[in-house]
């Protein structure tokens, strides 16, 4: 099972939903970095169950212990681990779904690769995984400014079905996108999205959305020319995150409605630099950074869990109904927001040492 991620910077993941934890091991992540546990412990908080009334109701503290790799509080350039203990698990509430597949969650493909799975909570399937890619994140946010200060990496809730969030890239503030529970951008929206939360999980079903995020002050230059393109790397980083389904930057798919005329950035010089005079690219081309602001969106589906009657089969193939049971997101973009601001900073991360390795970024 590859839980992995990255060259330099390297992450690896361990744990079950209901097991006694979930954590991260990070390699690579330079010497004599100055690091904040409260830092950590912040972006753990934002990503963690029961913070308020439209996400799961399980109760974890989500108290992350380091347990190496820092001295006094800068890094050694030694393997870091980072663990969060399980306290709120309830294995009981998964006994039918032990014998039963939940429609669209990975019981089913998990038996089928591996002949065995962790049925309490999806095991590695589920999104607390994600509590060591936040925490590992939170470390290489850390890498970020001190290497490469300036950086900003901000994700929001773009849409939740066809409630769309009006949001301007250049201008969002993380202040604004963390004043409202659901962590949309538009002010106008916060309401209308909430309320369709509510509604939906009264109902026992489940329902999904976009979120868009934007990387500001990047510098030219990261990424790869030919299978480690910085927008390969985003998109792999984004798609291995639970629910994801879809991945687009710049114009995206609407770009195929444009011809070349239409879609091409102009550069000009601005100011000594070469900039572009729109970004239809999305801050990226021929896989490398250009400088500009990078944005791109990411497609969620609904919860595979839902407590309503679904028609699936059993580990011993006989037709039958299952209705979740146990603690889920009706909606998991509220969360999934520092999720995938995680994601691209340690993307970003990876990349800034890699392109350190080769020159110096100016």
């Amino acid at each position: 099972m590859s839980s992995s991620f990255g060259q330099v910077f390297r992450i690896h993941t361990f744990g079950e939903s209901h097991g006694g934890g979930v954590g991260v091991i990070i390699d690579g992540c330079p010497p004599r970095i100055a690091v904040s546990q409260e830092q950590i412990q912040h972006e753990l908080d934002r990503r963690r169950p029961g913070q308020s009334e439209i996400v799961t109701p399980r109760k974890e503290l989500d108290t992350a212990e380091i347990l190496s790799g820092l001295q006094d509080g800068v890094t050694l350039g030694s393997p870091i681990a980072i663990v969060v203990r399980n306290t709120d698990q309830r294995p009981g509430a998964y006994d039918e779904m032990a014998a039963k597949y939940r429609p669209s969650h990975a019981d089913y493909t998990y038996d089928a690769k591996y002949g065995i799975r962790s049925a309490s909570g999806g095991g590695r399937a589920s999104a607390r995984e994600t509590i060591g890619r936040v925490a590992a994140a939170a470390v290489a946010r850390q890498v970020l400014d001190s290497l490469h200060p300036g950086i900003e990496v901000l994700a929001w809730v773009k849409s939740i079905q066809e409630l769309n969030a009006e949001v301007d890239p250049e201008s969002i503030t993380a202040e604004t996108i963390e004043s409202n529970i659901v962590r949309t951008g538009d002010p106008a929206m916060v309401e209308p999205m909430i309320e369709r939360i509510k509604a939906i999980r009264s109902d026992g079903n489940s329902v999904g959305g976009v979120i868009e995020c934007v990387i500001r002050n990047c510098p030219a230059g990261l990424g790869e020319p030919i299978f480690d393109k910085l927008e390969a790397d985003l998109a792999k980083a984004m798609l291995s995150l639970p629910a994801t389904k879809g991945f687009e930057i710049g114009s995206g798919f609407s770009g195929t409605l444009l011809t070349g005329r239409e879609h091409n950035d102009a550069f000009r010089m601005i100011d000594g630099k070469v900039r572009t005079l729109t970004n239809r690219s999305g801050g990226i081309q021929g896989g490398i950074s250009n400088g500009e602001t990078i944005l791109f969106r990411v497609a969620f589906k609904p919860t595979a869990t839902i407590m309503s009657n679904q028609e699936t089969v059993t580990s011993d193939g006989e037709n039958t109904e299952l209705q979740g049971r146990g603690r889920h997101d009706a909606c998991v973009l509220p969360r999934a927001v520092p999720i995938v601001e995680a994601m691209a900073t340690l993307v970003l991360t990876d990349h800034l040492l890699r392109q350190r390795a080769i020159q110096p970024i100016s």
